[in-house]
């Protein structure tokens, strides 16, 4: 009598870590599609977005979330709930963290609340840029990061290299519930074309700005339309919270400005495969990170978050 073949497993993976661990960059890696922002800056995701693998015997859904720091103003507390939100919806949680870093007080902090919250659940450590770090210091690096999470398996990975990521894939498989697929076969995110391509706007204008610049950014989209069959018209504004910030990301001439475009439309167009005509425009608006207006007419909070005053 032949073998009964192994039962399909599905479910969703909390991805989480402190800013700048390469959450995004392992969604990449893991979907072979670029689907999340990627830059040198903490902050560039601030949503929560899904990443849909498919595979033969299982189907993982990551949810990539914001970078955990202290929140510091509104958008940080938005950032922060999305992120708790997303660890009570797991059935995983895939925490990453850079080898590269030293742990700090508030990567305790944080791994404390991410442990609190997890309640029971799997925790699985991906220590990742793994090889950045030289076999010197990376046994004491990894012991320090573990840690954190007392029990929890840990994995080398290079999300750049691809070291490690087979082996993750079927971990986290290993540790889903079984169940039937939950998207179609084809899904790879759930974020719209028009989302996606706000991302990579932002990823594009921290890519080439200044340190002071880019937390004060967001961006919004307010035209995507389709002029044929091969190309888009994209319309997006880039939103600043100072005056010497705008001039700064139109540089002399226009300059910066053309850069940053020129740089996203590349990646948007990737992303399509069809041209893309992108037009941005820079606008101040001061203090939007505190004030709830502002963030809910940007998408970090729904349109019925609260009734505080500003």
């Amino acid at each position: 009598m032949a073998e009964e073949s192994a039962a399909h497993r599905s479910g969703f993976v909390a991805v989480i870590g402190p800013a700048n661990a390469g959450k995004s960059a392992l969604l990449n890696a893991v979907l072979r599609q670029k689907v999340a922002g990627v830059s040198p800056w903490p902050q560039t995701t601030r949503r929560r977005q899904l990443g849909i693998l498919t595979l033969p015997d299982a189907q993982i859904i990551f949810m990539d979330t914001p970078g955990l720091h202290q929140p510091r103003n509104r958008l940080g507390r938005a950032m922060h709930a999305v992120a708790g939100e997303t660890l009570a919806r797991a059935d995983v949680i895939l925490y990453l963290a850079d080898l590269e870093r030293v742990v700090t007080a508030e990567d305790r902090t944080l791994a404390a609340w991410v442990v609190e919250q997890s309640r029971g659940k799997n925790i699985l450590l991906a220590l990742t840029k793994a090889d950045a770090v030289g076999e010197s210091g990376r046994a004491q690096k990894i012991s320090d990061w573990q840690s954190l999470f007392p029990g929890a398996e840990g994995l080398l990975i290079s999300a750049f290299r691809g070291d490690g990521l087979a082996e993750l894939l079927q971990r986290l498989a290993d540790l889903l519930p079984e169940g039937p697929v939950l998207y179609p076969e084809e899904d790879i995110t759930d974020l719209s074309e028009r989302e996606i391509a706000a991302d990579l706007v932002h990823e594009a204008a921290l890519r080439h700005l200044r340190a002071e610049v880019p937390h004060g950014i967001a961006v919004r989209i307010g035209e995507y339309q389709e002029r044929s069959t091969t190309g888009a018209f994209i319309g997006a504004t880039l939103y600043v919270e100072r005056e010497s910030h705008k001039a700064i990301v139109i540089g002399r001439n226009g300059t910066m400005l053309r850069t940053i475009g020129a740089d996203a439309r590349r990646q948007i167009e990737a992303m399509t495969g069809r041209k893309v005509f992108l037009e941005i425009r820079v606008k101040t608006l001061p203090g939007w990170r505190d004030r709830e207006p502002s963030l809910r007419r940007l998408g970090f909070l729904p349109a019925e978050e609260t009734n505080d005053r500003e």
